[in-house]
């Protein structure tokens, strides 16, 4: 966090990445849970970032996993917004042909208004998840000949499928779902005879990255709320043997002091 404008009233979202970095240390055994608590307190009771940066300041930064810090000012879209992604322009790739072979269509590409492709005795994967497009709607048409073919969307995108097949098939299971405010629309269409076009739709990396570390965060979690469990049932334990002994000891003085004398 810089100084630039301290006295900038900080939004629930700064607030939020604050209490993940202090999440992580708490988890990295950096901070202990009474330290933890103190600083969660007076992160949400935060109204500037003058308030918020203090709180994080000492904690290390350039580790494996580096505490995030609070933005002093107020991005437009994130890069990778569907408005950034509804480019228009010329299409990377307008075609793909598998003759008892296959393709692939990819990654970072720009989806024209209409792809056709076409597979005999092969198969291919067009892949949706990190493309760009053309068009807020595209028709990707598929014919298969004894072969398949995989279209691979991101989630958001509104599919729709139309195509027709003889002693084959169309995935319809991704019809229906509702797409994204100004998502494009992705149709689907074509003909399959003895073969099949499959409709699938899949996170992209960065999702499955942001899946992968808020499980690895809940983990830890997990484990930071089973260490404490063990060390307060390992307190308690301590503490009732400690009375135990206490009460053992008091009964044995009051039995000693009532045993009467011996005379020589």
């Amino acid at each position: 966090m810089t100084d630039d404008a301290p006295d900038l009233r900080a939004s629930d979202a700064d607030r939020e990445r604050v209490a993940e970095v202090l999440r992580d240390a708490l988890a990295e055994g950096r901070l202990d849970m009474a330290e933890f608590e103190e600083r969660l307190d007076a992160t949400y009771a935060a109204r500037t970032y003058g308030e918020l940066a203090p709180i994080t300041k000492d904690l290390p930064v350039g580790t494996a996993a580096p505490a995030p810090k609070v933005s002093m000012t107020k991005e437009p879209a994130g890069a990778g917004s569907w408005a950034e992604r509804i480019t228009g322009g010329e299409a990377t790739s307008t075609w793909a042909v598998a003759v008892m072979s296959g393709f692939q269509r990819k990654g970072r590409w720009r989806v024209p208004k209409r792809f056709n492709s076409f597979a005999f005795w092969g198969g291919g994967e067009i892949d949706l998840r990190e493309a760009d497009f053309a068009d807020r709607e595209v028709v990707i048409n598929c014919v298969a000949v004894m072969g398949g073919m995989n279209v691979v969307v991101p989630p958001g995108v509104e599919v729709v499928v139309r195509g027709i097949g003889v002693m084959g098939g169309f995935d319809h299971r991704e019809e229906g779902v509702p797409g994204d405010p100004g998502a494009p629309r992705v149709i689907v269409t074509g003909f399959a005879f003895w073969g099949g076009v499959g409709v699938e739709r899949k996170p992209t990396r960065a999702e499955r990255q942001r899946l992968k570390e808020e499980r690895r965060r809940e983990r830890l979690e997990r484990k930071e709320a089973r260490r404490e469990l063990n060390a307060s049932l390992r307190d308690d334990v301590m503490d009732a043997h400690r009375r135990m002994l206490d009460a053992h000891r008091d009964d044995r003085d009051r039995h000693g002091e009532r045993r009467p004398r011996r005379e020589d």
